[in-house]
């Protein structure tokens, strides 16, 4: 199922989802050049998170083969910045479609409650607990992580939380059918965790794809575990005074 919007106004206008959406859009224009190579492999390997290389599990030399005759070497000095750069990244057009989307859809919602300048340290701590898990769960990795969704994870875990009966507007795909359908946030936000769960578990055995399924975990969780530090209370509630003057029109 694909979310296409909630059910669920705002106090006041999104800023900070904004913005990530527009710095994710840029880097992906300059620094990746819209995904061609070897812009995108070149900026995978310089500000993505290779675990292996960041916790020092990869020998120093260790090579990389990425195709089209580039390749890259691992380094005796950790790339601690990659902490932060990878969540700017992406690996191709679905890939930035699918997260800004879903923060878009989700995020401003999550930003109205805690206000700007928290909800950017909410985001980017919850991506820094998902590169955590990814990490955790694969620390000899020589694949370099990339993506906004770990982060976007711990943004749609706040957000089951906060509007667990928010209406979700999905398509819901049935075979060669689709339907449009409104989902309870805590249904919609429910399966695809689940789904997420039912991905991560080849790793578990030693095997896996290219998703970083324990990074989106990960960032769902601390996005729970973290959202009674940085919600303003007061903010919650004028949002259900606002809810209850929405619903009765």
């Amino acid at each position: 199922m694909f979310p296409l919007r909630d059910d669920n106004p705002t106090l006041r206008r999104s800023v900070v989802i904004f913005l990530i959406v527009i710095i994710n859009v840029l880097v992906w224009v300059i620094v990746q050049g819209l995904g061609t190579d070897p812009a995108i492999v070149r900026s995978v390997c310089s500000y993505g998170l290779i675990p292996g290389e960041l916790l020092g599990s990869l020998p120093e030399g260790t090579r990389i083969p990425l195709g089209h005759s580039l390749s890259y070497v691992i380094g005796g000095t950790p790339h601690w910045a990659t902490l932060i750069t990878h969540m700017f990244m992406h690996g191709g057009w679905f890939h930035i479609i699918g997260n800004m989307w879903f923060l878009w859809v989700f995020g401003d919602n999550v930003e109205d409650v805690m206000g700007r300048i928290r909800f950017v340290f909410f985001y980017l701590l919850c991506g820094l607990a998902a590169a955590g898990a990814q990490m955790l769960s694969s620390p000899s990795s020589p694949v370099p992580m990339v993506g906004a969704s770990g982060a976007i994870s711990g943004v749609m875990g706040a957000y089951a939380v906060l509007y667990p009966q928010a209406g979700v507007h999905v398509l819901l795909f049935l075979g060669i059918f689709i339907q449009r359908v409104i989902l309870p946030a805590w249904l919609m936000l429910g399966y695809w965790f689940l789904l997420q769960f039912v991905g991560a578990l080849p790793s578990m055995a030693g095997s896996g794809g290219g998703v970083a399924f324990w990074a989106h975990i990960g960032g769902f969780a601390a996005g729970i575990i973290m959202l009674p530090l940085f919600i303003d209370r007061g903010k919650v509630a004028a949002h259900k005074a606002l809810m209850r003057r929405w619903r009765s029109r």
